[in-house]
């Protein structure tokens, strides 16, 4: 996986890198198809704002979250993400599974 941190109104320092590294790294495990990354944390004030764009195969996820430590808005949008491509594995699996069920189940009925 391709990944770019960039931070708006802050530094991203070699622990923020590391950690958001981690993190995604945990989305990986779940569907091994991610290509490529882009993650933006930004500051404003007491704000403190994280917002991934990951691309999957077929699919382009988006999730933010935003809390008062920057550790925990990445928490949250990694958990957001963790979802969004578990749904969307699922989706696949599944639009698969029932074609054939479908196809089965009509010619056991004629």
């Amino acid at each position: 996986m391709q990944l770019n941190i960039t931070g708006h109104h802050v530094d991203v320092t070699d622990a923020m890198h590391d950690y958001v590294t981690d993190k995604l790294s945990r989305l990986e495990r779940h569907f091994d198809h991610v290509t490529n990354a882009h993650v933006i944390l930004s500051v404003e004030k007491q704000r403190q704002k994280a917002e991934a764009t990951v691309h999957v195969s077929g699919a382009q996820l988006f999730a933010e979250s935003e809390d008062g430590n920057l550790y925990a808005a990445i928490d949250d949008m990694v958990d957001k993400l963790d979802r969004q491509i578990r749904r969307h594995k699922e989706k696949l699996t599944d639009h698969h599974r029932s074609e054939g069920n479908e196809i089965k189940h009509q010619d056991h009925s004629e």
